[in-house]
């Protein structure tokens, strides 16, 4: 190794192996097969869906202290129910599950969580208003070019930290999940029918939920028919599940599914590309490898990575820069947004302030080629996706920063202040000084929403 790298903040090459973890080393899992730990069906009817079940999978590895920490945090905290693949539990870090990246928010527990706050003041179940934003059930036109289909209200795997916990999963104590009412073929057909009469749309996100979660049989026909639509020209196909149960994207009917949609995409001159959420390197494993490379042999034009920044499991610019290595140089996934986790409930454990998320932007530039360089990203209620170094201004002390915006969401089309107007964002309180720390115990009341 050179002299110049030796002296770098971050050395590469990499001190990592690209492996699939020995399975076997848990409890559970003691003398699977291959050929059933690749199975997807095998995959989905072994999932974790509770702590008795996540302690005949993990076995004397799991604490009990650390069970019954994560047991009271689904009775008194959590918005997301359990729901682990075999395939993610076997990414953990067994020595320590209390410092575990994946288990820290996959499965987090009561003493994670904040005590003197645990939830922002201006927190809200639909941070983004997404459903606001609704033109027909499921569908967001928040952006000009751009919008977001809701295909359905489930995953493969649940994260902690979801944004769209309000509508995604299993009621739990602390949230009674809302529903879509109209049935799914009846939502698609308006949907399609909206995109239709909507030619400045170009940009569709196929999501949900988890499109790895919406029968083959459904989402071929939905997609195709979005490819059919002149006026689309993107379509991005969302899924964590491409990393949770990669083993869903092996399966011959996924893959001829999709074989047919990439011919008729580049036959009609439209990008289709699948986007994941990759949140630590330890995550990145053959079998993800696999079915990204498989896509791209297919002809999906990209396969994207957009990440969740959380503390506790990638809010360092080594662990950034670790995953974004690990994705680009054995999965061929390429990073494209780390987004600050929003301002959901009982998430302030996760969250870092505005001037972390800068510094972190800082301290991972000029490591990763331009184009495999991610951006860091605000998304700001009732403006969206904003750069952290985009901040109009930035009050450190209160931990509230001003963004402004050059467009009009989906419910904003009469109001003729929209583009004038600043709109906050806003640092977890137990970061700030005291003198900041004091003002939102005097001032922290919920505020009504904004216009």
């Amino acid at each position: 190794m050179s002299h110049l790298s030796e002296a770098q903040p971050f050395r590469y090459p990499l001190d990592r192996e690209f492996v699939e973890p020995d399975w076997n080393r848990f409890a559970g899992y003691r003398g699977v097969s291959t050929s059933d730990w690749e199975s997807a069906v095998w995959q989905r009817k072994h999932t974790v869906k509770n702590v008795k079940e996540l302690k005949a999978a993990l076995g004397a590895v799991l604490p009990d202290a650390l069970a019954a920490s994560i047991e009271r945090d689904q009775r008194d905290r959590a918005t997301m129910s359990i729901l682990v693949t075999p395939h993610m539990l076997n990414t953990l870090v067994e020595r320590d599950l209390w410092a575990d990246p994946l288990r820290r928010y996959m499965l987090p527990a009561f003493d994670d969580r904040r005590t003197d706050w645990p939830s922002h003041p201006r927190a809200q179940r639909d941070s983004l208003h997404e459903q606001d934003m609704w033109k027909v059930e499921g569908l967001t036109h928040r952006y000009p070019t751009k919008v977001l289909a809701e295909m359905i209200a489930t995953c493969p795997q649940y994260c902690g930290h979801c944004t769209r916990m309000d509508l995604v999963g299993n009621d739990v104590p602390q949230v009674d999940k809302l529903k879509f009412a109209i049935p799914p073929k009846d939502r698609y057909q308006q949907i399609l029918d909206y995109l239709r009469a909507t030619p400045a749309v170009r940009d569709v996100v196929v999501s949900g939920g988890d499109i790895a979660n919406v029968p083959i049989g459904q989402l071929e026909p939905f997609v195709s028919a979005l490819l059919d639509i002149p006026s689309v020209r993107d379509v991005r196909l969302a899924s964590k599940g491409l990393m949770g149960i990669p083993q869903h994207f092996l399966q011959d009917s996924v893959l001829q599914a999709f074989d047919r949609l990439a011919k008729k995409a580049f036959k009609n001159g439209v990008s289709l590309a699948l986007h994941t959420h990759v949140n630590h390197a330890n995550q990145v494993t053959p079998l993800l490898g696999r079915a990204a490379r498989k896509l791209l042999e297919l002809g999906f034009r990209d396969v994207r990575n957009q990440g969740v920044l959380l503390r506790g499991v990638n809010a360092t610019s080594k662990a950034l820069l670790d995953l974004c290595f690990m994705l680009q140089d054995h999965a061929k996934v390429l990073p494209y947004y780390f987004y600050m986790c929003d301002l959901i409930p009982n998430s302030e454990h996760w969250r870092v302030a505005v001037s972390e998320a800068q510094q972190l932007q800082h301290d991972i530039m000029g490591y990763l080629p331009g184009f495999a360089t991610p951006r860091i990203v605000c998304d700001v209620p009732f403006v969206g996706k904003r750069w952290v170094h985009q901040v109009a201004d930035y009050d450190r002390e209160k931990g509230i920063s001003y963004w402004t915006k050059n467009y009009r969401t989906g419910i904003e089309a009469d109001d003729p202040e929209a583009l004038g107007r600043r709109y906050e964002f806003y640092d977890p309180i137990h970061l700030l000084p005291e003198a900041g720390q004091r003002w939102w115990a005097e001032h922290g009341a919920p505020r009504a929403r904004a216009p």
